[in-house]
């Protein structure tokens, strides 16, 4: 089992472009996107300008041993209201078994711990069982369905509507760093 030592989340840089196309435009990671298409690099370097020095979004690198492996993004980051939107995917097909659950862990200290945000949520496509039983292992609840929202697959797919409040997450915290960092 990886330590959590091995693990840290670090900004994003115009560096890690190329490897982050690479995954996002894995057939993987994209079966389980909102968007399915293919993303140039044009596209891609404009996405970076637009979001690098927005204050709303952050996006984070996961590195396991100092390697990168997946990505972790803030979205919607409302100061007023205390909330925001995340998601995150594991890019490397080979990074060590529990490196999801240490990357969900890790972005949901940086959300409540750095960020200090009061609401996290998050939308998941509603044939992605895995993703909604790993967060609600985390202690996500369902607030909501999103019917027939999402064309994919030929067809109009529901959306599940999740979120955690940082009250719950202090209250598990620690029962879950030890379920997460068994060692």
């Amino acid at each position: 089992m990886p330590k959590r030592e091995d693990y840290q989340l670090r900004k994003l840089k115009s560096s890690d472009l190329e490897m982050v196309l690479n995954w996002r435009n894995s057939d993987r990671i994209r079966a389980n996107m909102y968007t399915d298409q293919i993303i140039t690099l044009e596209e891609h370097l404009a996405w970076y300008d637009k979001i690098k020095d927005d204050s709303s979004r952050i996006y984070l690198i996961c590195e396991y041993q100092n390697q990168p492996i997946g990505l972790v993004n803030f979205t919607n980051i409302d100061k007023k209201n205390n909330k925001c939107d995340w998601g995150f995917y594991l890019g490397e097909i080979d990074a060590p078994l529990g490196s999801g659950i240490m990357m969900e862990f890790l972005a949901l200290e940086y959300a409540f711990e750095k960020l200090n945000i009061r609401k996290l949520c998050c939308e998941v496509l509603s044939f992605n069982n895995k993703v909604v039983k790993l967060h609600k292992k985390f202690y996500f609840e369902e607030e909501g369905i999103f019917k027939k929202h999402i064309y994919k697959n030929n067809e109009y797919n529901d959306v599940i509507c999740l979120a955690l409040f940082k009250d719950r997450w202090l209250e598990n915290q620690e029962n879950l760093s030890k379920i997460v960092f068994k060692n």
